[in-house]
């Protein structure tokens, strides 16, 4: 069990060469591991470069190593804006070491100094590491480890906080790779403050355990208390098993309650009453209008003595009901509904509509968001008012939600349950096409399902909205015809 920790820098030698890589300053020495700021002896960097060097001394903890050999199996497997790229890496039969892209900039370890951080501040960070972890999951992999020291973030326009970049695979799970910490250690592997019910009780394969350690690191951003102090051992961290955090809204009065139910919603003990991926707790940060409130967004207070004895009682001998993260990945998408409910036949819309049922009814864990796209004029002035003088933004929502009627209906589920599975969005655009393809980038869509109406003489010239949507989305696109 970890816990964080600064270090000191220093310079090396001009001379330090390892494996065709120039040492040229150390820029974080910690208790497992240094970083050193590299470049080729040849000089052929397409980008700047770090390696990473274990501490091995006699008498080390065989986890440094044994987690040293994980990083070293899992990075190269990964890709993508939200890991460094792999470079290089050296065995233990000669130097061991990683060389990989240095991202710019503190860690968002730095951040905790200043909290309580303002509330758009908590919440843009969250979606971020959400979506990056969302990412790294469709990739196989449980970091298992997340924590402000393992999270940077890319420089986006104009210097502002672009994409988050997760670091430090040390203690992950990679479910297509041995997993050699399981095999030769019986602990509890990661962070005290962080580390999940589930990793408490040794199970390392269920995505949902970074949900609740963002949920721990969001709390502290926002309160600038941690949830469950800093345990130092076993008894300490099974306390989280039973006893429930103070309310954040007890600490910080400003926090709204939608902040408050998705944060105490990723302190849930058991992982099926969290959020069931990292896209739809992004989704849900995003949008935070369209989140559920539950008793958790009212509470001010711990529950009482007795609640807390029949938790404790509940959880000795207490196994958690967990999923593998490509099954838990694969059964809790978003679908999109990208529906022209001003403008497509009825035949359409109910062909739309019976398309999407079937998704949900086979999908039990599916999250669907319902979107209406109000398109505004390139040139001139656009009409915000229909000639009744009704908002037509909000006339867009009421026929959107009455086209929703049947289909939740049909899904046959608890008022609270399909509330918590379905929500509604109007957006203002010229290009749908491109606001569809966007939004549904931006919320992590996994399907979109989407109505095309039947050939005409201009759609043949100019394109049609479907077939944009479907050469440019990154995710399954069903196109619907009456």
């Amino acid at each position: 069990m970890e816990t964080e920790a600064a270090a000191p820098v220093a310079s090396a030698p001009d001379d330090d060469i390892i494996d065709g890589f120039r040492l040229e300053e150390r820029t974080h020495q910690g208790g497992m591991a240094s970083l050193w700021r590299v470049r080729r002896v040849d000089g052929d960097d397409a980008m700047p470069l770090i390696m990473k060097v274990p501490r091995i001394r006699g008498g080390d903890d065989p986890a440094t190593i044994v987690g040293f050999e994980v990083e070293q199996m899992i990075l190269p497997a990964l890709s993508g804006p939200h890991v460094p790229r792999f470079v290089a890496k050296g065995d233990f039969t000669g130097r061991p070491y990683i060389v990989m892209e240095r991202i710019g900039g503190e860690t968002l370890r730095a951040r905790l100094d200043a909290a309580p951080l303002p509330i758009d501040e908590v919440a843009d960070i969250g979606w971020r590491v959400a979506t990056a972890l969302h990412d790294l999951h469709r990739q196989h992999v449980v970091h298992l480890d997340i924590k402000p020291s393992n999270i940077l973030f890319r420089e986006g326009p104009g210097g502002t906080r672009g994409d988050a970049v997760l670091i430090d695979f040390g203690l992950s799970r990679h479910a297509r790779l041995p997993d050699l910490l399981e095999e030769e250690f019986e602990v509890p592997m990661g962070t005290g403050p962080y580390i999940s019910p589930e990793q408490v009780q040794f199970v390392r394969n269920d995505p949902r355990s970074d949900l609740f350690a963002l949920g721990v690191m969001l709390y502290h951003l926002l309160t600038g208390e941690r949830p469950f102090g800093q345990p130092t051992g076993v008894r300490g961290l099974r306390r989280r098993l039973y006893r429930d955090p103070v309310p954040p809204r007890a600490l910080q009065p400003d926090c709204p309650p939608w902040l408050q139910e998705i944060v105490l919603r990723c302190l849930e003990v058991d992982p099926r009453q969290r959020h069931q991926s990292a896209a739809q707790l992004a989704f849900d940060l995003q949008n935070p209008d369209q989140v559920l409130l539950t008793r958790r967004a009212l509470r001010r207070s711990r529950r009482g003595p007795w609640r807390t004895l029949l938790r404790w009682w509940a959880a000795v001998g207490a196994q958690p009901q967990t999923e593998g993260v490509d099954a838990q990945t694969a059964r809790s998408p978003i679908v999109l509904a990208a529906i022209d409910v001003a403008g497509a036949e009825t035949t359409l819309l109910e062909a739309v509509r019976d398309t999407v049922q079937r998704v949900m009814q086979t999908e039990p864990g599916a999250r669907l968001a319902c979107l209406a796209v109000m398109r505004l004029n390139r040139i001139g002035m656009d009409e915000l008012m229909d000639p009744d003088g009704e908002s037509r933004h909000v006339k867009l929502l009421v026929q959107l939600k009455h086209w929703a009627r049947p289909l939740v209906q049909g899904l046959g589920a608890a008022a609270t349950e399909h509330e918590a599975r379905i929500t509604f969005h109007v957006i203002e655009a010229v290009d749908p096409a491109a606001a569809i393809v966007e939004f549904a980038r931006r919320n992590g869509v996994d399907h979109v399902v989407m109505g095309a109406r039947s050939s005409s003489m201009i759609r043949r010239y100019l394109g049609s909205v479907s077939a944009q949507v479907v050469a440019e989305a990154d995710c399954t696109v069903t196109v619907v015809r009456a």
